[in-house]
């Protein structure tokens, strides 16, 4: 499987979706939009993976590559590409299918569960995932599942924790690719002056979470391995 990752910023790095791509021998590459890097052929990647970032969707100003990077995204959902969201990602997905992004009543800062949709009825895509799992997040916005979306988590803090589209573009609003060394370098980079709240944990919670982690890159390699049926 080819995968392309679009990133927005130094500090998102991949976390163990890099180790997953080494593990399975899959290729692995990357667009910088921020750096002027140009996007890749739709044909030459099977899945597109699109990370997270401290900007918002809609800081073009700051950010004017937003706009064409939205273009790119907006072509391969069109294309019926497999594709993957994560926070600023799966935000990006939301906009461009159409829904609003907006500030959450609650941040979520730091290790919360979350439960999978559906019951007995869940969606197809959940099988074989737990029902509810402790993932990392790190988020102030949330988003409105897009027509036609089908929802697949939530959260006590959050309520539109992910969706999945045309059985083929997953957005996921926490962050199931984080490892220790990901996690450590939100904190250094962002973590001064974290504002107080339910779901806001302190530096230290944060960090050592060792079955937390095992649990994140078991439930990342399982949705990995759903793209990798895709192809």
């Amino acid at each position: 499987m080819k995968i392309h990752v679009l990133q927005h910023s130094p500090i998102n790095t991949l976390g163990t979706i890099e180790e997953y791509a080494r593990i399975k021998g899959h290729r692995l590459e990357s667009t910088r939009f921020y750096e002027a890097k140009s996007p890749p052929e739709l044909d030459s990647f099977d899945l597109l993976i699109i990370m997270g970032g401290p900007m918002g969707i809609y800081d073009y100003e700051e950010n004017p590559w937003l706009r064409d990077e939205k273009a790119f995204i907006k072509q391969a959902v069109d294309t019926g590409k497999p594709i993957l969201g994560i926070c600023l990602g799966a935000q990006l997905l939301a906009d461009i299918l159409g829904a609003r992004v907006y500030e959450n009543p609650h941040m979520e800062m730091g290790w919360f569960p979350v439960r999978a949709s559906g019951g007995k009825n869940k969606p197809e895509f959940l099988e074989g995932l737990s029902e509810r799992i402790t993932v990392f997040h790190w988020h102030s916005r949330t988003f409105d599942l897009p027509a036609g979306a089908v929802h697949l988590f939530e959260s006590e803090g959050c309520k539109n924790q992910g969706f999945i589209y045309n059985g083929r573009v997953v957005a996921l609003q926490f962050h199931p690719e984080v490892n220790e060394e990901r996690i450590r370098s939100l904190i250094e980079r962002f973590g001064e002056g974290l504002a107080e709240g339910p779901f806001v944990q302190k530096k230290q919670e944060m960090l050592g979470q060792r079955e937390y982690l095992v649990g994140t890159k078991e439930f990342m390699f399982l949705i990995l391995d759903k793209f990798e049926l895709m192809n």
